[in-house]
């Protein structure tokens, strides 16, 4: 990776590091020909697309009988490892639980109480590469949130991924589906013979997949149109180069769309991480797929004037994942809104948090940070607020009630406040 200067950037370098978009409009007509088929044909469009897509003949759509087996079948230490990241990341999404609570303000009776949806389709990514982890963060949190019915669409194979179905069965999924791409996305949406529709759709994949959720958003709810992963580590003179390195290649080993940069104040630093990436890089078992990642024109070792310019370069990129490597990680911190997933320090590695320590890895890319959080407990619930009023609190609000609605128009909402005062009314006429 070469070293570039941030204020040497041109407009167009710029774009392509800070408007980095999630590459559906290439797919998105065949998407909708996709999602449309499926609404159509229902389970006939699933077995068809996926001998077409995916080369595989899919008897059974519905694999759920085959989890508990797979989990049974999987070697104790994968197992092992499976339900201590499902332990850690239960815990996590436990501490976010809201509270209903109730509160009398003068006579008002006021509150808030949360519910759960009933029904949740969970997208579990295959293709290159077998995502268990992004079972753990999509099944976990429903499950805590009190969903009723928690489903699970991945890919299609000869042999489903042991260690995917593993998974499934320890984060406590009711029925998965052997379906990918965006025939899955559309069979949750709109349900077939065999799935029935969700109320909300979540999960990562791929620009099929993501494409798909924007085309059915509105008839179903998701969670938010994501794009390739990213990782952005900001260091300074104290940062291990070797450690931003690792941590570049790890990300770019995603996918060859994935987004890998880092910035720092120190020369030094930069250029010791762009050598050191090139010895992380090579021999890697996925080398190629790395290879394209680093060679994005969203990724890069960027050298900043200062500190402050390498914050500002942060916080404009909005990244899904943020290193900060420096000292001082909090005050850095505390300077970057705009931020996935922040991780501290020289031992908080991002393929810590994509495993085990408990927080979500399903996050916002492209630099949606600016506006929304990643996957939890919240996005499965919806709250409603409750009000009781007493007839002196609701005597309190009339006049400002009546005044406001007079004001808009709407006379009726007045009347509806005076009529419960007609008797007291009348009695002070008299």
């Amino acid at each position: 990776m070469n070293v570039r200067s941030v204020d040497a950037l041109d407009p167009g370098e710029r774009a392509a590091l800070f408007d980095r978009d999630a590459g559906v409009d290439a797919v998105r007509d065949d998407v909708r020909d996709i999602v449309d088929r499926v609404r159509t044909e229902g389970d006939v469009a699933l077995r068809d697309l996926s001998k077409e897509i995916d080369g595989v003949d899919v008897g059974n759509i519905d694999v759920t009988d085959q989890v508990e087996r797979a989990s049974e079948e999987t070697d104790d230490e994968t197992r092992d490892a499976i339900e201590d990241a499902a332990e850690n990341v239960r815990a996590f999404h436990e501490r976010q639980l809201p509270g209903d609570w109730t509160e009398n303000f003068e006579g008002r009776e006021l509150g808030r109480r949360f519910r759960p949806l009933e029904t949740v389709g969970v997208y579990a990514p295959g293709g290159t590469a077998a995502y268990p982890s992004s079972v753990l963060m999509g099944v976990i949190p429903a499950v805590v949130a009190g969903v009723d019915h928690v489903v699970v669409a991945t890919p299609p194979a000869e042999e489903l991924d042991p260690v995917t179905l593993a998974a499934i069965h320890v984060a406590g999924a009711d029925a998965v589906y052997q379906v990918g791409g965006a025939q899955a996305i559309s069979a949750l949406a709109y349900g077939t013979e065999t799935i029935n529709a969700v109320q909300k759709i979540v999960g990562p994949g791929n620009r099929w997949v993501t494409a798909a959720k924007a085309e059915v958003r509105g008839d179903v709810e998701i969670d938010f149109i994501a794009g390739p992963s990213e990782v952005l580590v900001l260091a300074d003179g104290t940062a291990d180069p070797s450690h931003v390195a690792a941590d570049l290649v790890a990300q770019a080993e995603h996918g060859e769309t994935s987004s890998v940069a880092a910035v720092t104040d120190d020369e030094a630093t930069a250029e010791a991480v762009a050598s050191a990436v090139e010895t992380h890089a090579t021999g890697r078992e996925r080398e190629d797929t790395i290879r394209s990642a680093l060679d994005n024109d969203a990724s890069g070792v960027f050298l900043a004037r200062s500190i402050s310019e390498a914050v500002l370069f942060a916080e404009e990129y909005a990244p899904e994942h943020l290193s900060i490597q420096a000292e001082d990680e909090n005050a850095l911190l505390d300077r970057i809104p705009s931020v996935g997933s922040a991780f501290l320090g020289p031992y908080s590695p991002v393929a810590a948090g994509d495993y085990a320590t408990g927080t979500n890895h399903v996050l916002p890319t492209n630099g949606k940070a600016r506006v929304t959080g990643g996957l939890s407990v919240d996005t499965f619930l919806r709250s409603t607020t409750v009000q009781r009023l007493s007839r002196d609190a609701l005597g309190d609000l009339r006049e400002t009630v009546t005044t406001l609605a007079d004001a808009e128009g709407l006379e009726a909402h007045a009347h509806s406040v005076d009529a419960r005062f007609e008797d007291s009314d009348d009695e002070t006429d008299a």
